[in-house]
């Protein structure tokens, strides 16, 4: 689609912020009003419309993708949508370790068992870690623990929080990031320990780096999108 409007404007309304185009509210692909939740993220979804060349480019408006999302996807029936991603929790990458070597098993326990350790303390959630890739039933009660931390977060925070759980494979360290109790530096080396591991010992695969810049680029949009909330 080009690009039509020449102004854009923040209008207040019932629940948030309307993103204006020419005086006319923009909507999401559901035909919803594109009702942000404060003036924050407001403005920032009302920047990525003011940066829009001459036509639009999606890849570029990542804060209005995840609001859509929130809006579309998620408030029609958030507990579904939350009890999905808490899934999460029954195979968190923090809890998968390696079996060898030495080096990698110490690196893996001081970046990850700082986070099952915040867990355990935030939620009484004790995840237990294992070896090897098989997958380990964890105690129900901690399982419960995090979907209920799920369930209590409003569309746009699970809009937020959805991507960073995918890109990261970690329930645990989305919420701790979420909760602002890690740093997103942090979080993103944690989640990147064994593949930097990889390089370090073998190389990079510029297949892989190109995939790491994806999703690279949708963790940095959602822990913005966060942030804004």
């Amino acid at each position: 689609m080009r690009r039509f409007w020449k102004q854009v404007a923040l209008v207040a309304a019932d629940g948030g912020h309307d993103v204006h185009l020419d005086g006319k509210p923009v909507r999401t692909p559901g035909r919803a009003p594109l009702t942000l939740p404060n003036p924050a993220l407001a403005d920032a979804v009302a920047e990525e419309w003011r940066g829009v060349g001459e036509t639009i480019d999606p890849r570029a408006m990542p804060l209005t993708g995840l609001a859509n999302a929130a809006i579309d996807r998620i408030a029609p029936d958030t507990a579904a949508f939350a009890t999905g991603l808490a899934k999460y929790g029954e195979s968190d990458l923090l809890c998968y370790r390696a079996d060898h070597p030495l080096e990698l098993q110490l690196r893996q326990a001081a970046s990850w068992d700082p986070l099952l350790g915040w867990a355990h303390a935030r939620y009484g959630a004790a995840l237990i870690p294992t070896t090897g890739i098989i997958h380990v039933a964890q105690p129900p009660e901690a399982v419960t623990a995090l979907a209920q931390a799920v369930a209590a977060r409003s569309p746009f925070e699970l809009a937020g929080l959805s991507p960073i759980v995918t890109v990261t494979g970690s329930l645990v360290a989305a919420l701790a990031l979420l909760e602002q109790a890690a740093d997103p530096e942090d979080i993103w080396s944690a989640a990147n320990l064994d593949e930097d591991w990889q390089a370090e010992h073998w190389g990079d695969d510029p297949l892989a780096l190109k995939a790491r810049e994806a999703r690279r680029a949708d963790y940095s949009a959602a822990v913005k999108f966060l942030r804004l909330l």
